[in-house]
């Protein structure tokens, strides 16, 4: 039977955070934007930086500033199904912030540029 990825983990600056369910990753790099001219279509190329979102909480005797480290950094987004992404000058895009009520949960956004690709096996 053939796994499907299921669990990602975040690797910030070396320090694993457990993430909940729903974590995106858009893998940055070489993007085709559609030229229009008269009754002709060509295409021109930009580059995107990649986005990874991911909510995590606050639990008992962690350090929340410990998340909000400035500057650029190592991004890991880990699979279950043994492929890392790498995003050597990641940086976060927004300060995370906290919600009471729901334990703590913080979502937290990320921008670099293209990541390699990392497959186990």
């Amino acid at each position: 039977m053939t796994q499907y990825l299921g669990i990602v983990d975040i690797a910030w600056r070396g320090q694993r955070i457990p993430v909940e369910k729903g974590a995106k990753l858009k893998m940055g790099g070489a993007q085709n934007n559609a030229v229009i001219f008269g009754r002709q279509v060509g295409r021109a190329q930009e580059w995107v930086a990649s986005d990874v979102t991911a909510s995590t909480h606050l639990a008992r005797g962690q350090r929340f500033k410990g998340l909000d480290a400035g500057g650029e950094g190592e991004l890991q987004v880990i699979c279950d199904t043994g492929q890392t992404y790498v995003i050597a000058d990641a940086f976060l895009t927004e300060r995370p912030e906290m919600t009471s009520g729901e334990g703590g949960k913080i979502e937290m956004k990320w921008m670099g540029g293209e990541p390699e690709e990392l497959i186990d096996g």
